[in-house]
């Protein structure tokens, strides 16, 4: 899907979206119309061929760059007049307008189920490139748990006459700034939305696929006052590029900035704000040649500083589809940054078609069958109704780790005030339970690498917050390191290839061109993780 802006997009001042908050005429949605059809049961799996056709698709969207913008449509692609709505699947389907002075020239649809009360949540979900919201509404997933958990969903959709290739323009500062252009837009539709469904404050999210995935991380940088949750999903780091020379490079190669620096584009989008931020998902697949993976890195590096936690994940564990899920907790022990890295998936947005309580979506282009990303994304956010709640007890604190042979690891912590036992816990697994503040971790492997948090437990057996993750590693070993030509680490699976030029797996670190006269030396960090390691092993 590419990202690119494309020369020549004009932009409207005013679209068929477009009008007066205060309009008396506008305080409602349009009439019914017939709905693009909602998949009713479990789609044919087709991850290869969603790839193939997205592969296509991105033939296509190069061409479509020199074609000149065409005028202004508010139209999705199935044909239907998109002013009008309809009842599907037991929720409602609509396009809504005179939601505001729209400067963004933008189209808002909005996805609600039946009974829904006032003060539930809502979520704001951004389309790629060369997709509509229909497209989205179909299958992305989301409406499936608006149905389960009880949200609304608004699809904002942007055009050609905007981007000659449908993309929301991420790399734009007139366009992607707090107060300007299509961010203020989606803002209008997110006040719209409450005053029409009692939408909950408090609890609005934004997501977004590529471009969309990009914008929704200039919106969560502009506006942490109204966002509190994002998801990011084969998208890049907020305020990455603020031109359109500069957006290729944020696409394709390692910015090489601090943590500060990225937190710092976040704080500048909105100087002043302190806090609370957003709780962000980062979701990244690790063969995308469109927007390397380096960006999920970046962006867990931009987030991480901004709630100023350290870049060491306070637990990991292993997800369907080969996704690992690395969260790194706030300092009260809640998960504010996860980052979901799916192994061998290229670009586009993770579904997985399916009955299954885990299951959502429907496969096409850029829809790619491996892990429903938005059941994943819900839990994080607590939209089923788990969410994170405030630990009774603090964390541990100056918790120590010191191996002590090939197969043991001795820790110890300071005492929690109130605190009648702890649970101690390896690479985010709970193994051990004891009453007092120290414990021998045995029975592990030789020259591997343990994170360890522990959480005090009340006497009402109320668990507390995680402290931060201690990472160690046993005797006897050392982290596993490969010295090839950059054509063998291809070959081999420790880096992929684009266009002629290498870059490490996981990492997206660029290793320059791909042949069998360079060579790099990469180590792994984890699974299907590689970063160079030239003369350090």
């Amino acid at each position: 899907m590419a990202l690119l802006p494309v020369p020549g997009s004009t932009s409207p001042t005013r679209s068929a979206g477009s009008g007066p908050a205060s309009d008396p005429a506008s305080a409602a949605p349009a009439p019914p119309f017939t709905a693009p059809p909602r998949p009713t049961g479990p789609p044919r799996r087709g991850g290869r061929l969603a790839r193939r056709t997205g592969a296509a698709l991105l033939a296509v969207a190069a061409l479509a760059a020199a074609t000149p913008a065409s005028a202004a449509t508010t139209e999705d692609r199935s044909g239907a007049a998109s002013s009008e709505a309809a009842d599907v699947a037991g929720g409602t389907y609509q396009q809504v307008t005179g939601f505001g002075s729209n400067p963004g020239n933008l189209a808002m649809y909005t996805y609600t189920p039946a009974g829904l009360p006032a003060g539930a949540p809502l979520v704001v979900a951004l389309h790629g490139c060369v997709q509509t919201a229909g497209d989205y509404y179909r299958n992305s997933g989301w409406t499936t748990f608006a149905d389960r958990y009880g949200f609304a969903v608004v699809f904002p959709q942007t055009g050609t006459a905007n981007n000659s290739l449908s993309c929301f323009n991420w790399f734009d500062a007139a366009k992607d700034g707090r107060g300007a252009g299509e961010a203020r837009s989606v803002v209008e539709m997110v006040a719209k939305a409450g005053a029409l469904y009692g939408s909950d404050g408090h609890r609005v999210f934004v997501t977004g696929l590529s471009a969309g995935g990009a914008m929704a991380a200039d919106l969560l940088a502009d506006y942490p006052d109204v966002f509190a949750g994002g998801a990011i999903d084969s998208g890049l780091p907020a305020h990455c590029a603020t031109t359109q020379s500069a957006a290729s490079g944020c696409q394709n190669n390692d910015q090489r900035l601090t943590p500060a620096q990225w937190g710092d584009k976040v704080r500048r989008a909105y100087p002043g704000h302190t806090g609370p931020w957003p709780r962000v998902a980062i979701w990244q697949g690790t063969a995308d040649t469109t927007v390397k993976p380096v960006n999920g890195t970046e962006l867990r590096d931009q987030w991480t500083d901004v709630w100023g936690i350290g870049q060491n994940a306070s637990t990991t564990r292993s997800l369907p589809g080969g996704t690992t899920q690395s969260v790194y907790d706030d300092a009260s022990g809640r998960p504010a940054v996860a980052l979901y890295s799916v192994a061998g998936m290229g670009h586009g947005l993770a579904v997985s078609p399916g009955p299954g309580a885990d299951q959502c979506g429907a496969t096409g282009a850029y829809f790619l069958d491996t892990i429903c990303s938005s059941y994943y994304t819900a839990q994080f956010w607590g939209l089923d109704g788990a969410g994170p709640t405030t630990p009774s007890l603090p964390a541990p604190t100056d918790l120590t780790a010191t191996a002590t042979g090939p197969d043991s690891v001795a820790l110890g912590w300071q005492a929690t005030t109130g605190a009648a036992s702890y649970l101690l816990y390896r690479d985010g697994v709970r193994v051990a339970a004891p009453t007092g503040t120290s414990h021998t971790d045995l029975g592990l492997s030789p020259g591997t690498s343990y994170t360890y948090t522990v959480a005090a437990v009340d006497p009402a057996g109320v668990v507390g917050a995680r402290s931060a993750g201690l990472t160690v590693t046993t005797a006897g070993g050392a982290p596993q390191c490969f010295t090839d030509s950059n054509y063998d680490q291809v070959k081999a699976g420790r880096a992929t290839q684009s266009g002629g030029l290498t870059f490490a797996l996981g990492s997206g670190q660029a290793m320059g061109l791909w042949n069998t006269f360079t060579t790099h030396t990469l180590q792994q960090t984890g699974p299907g993780y590689f970063v160079l390691a030239d003369g350090r092993c």
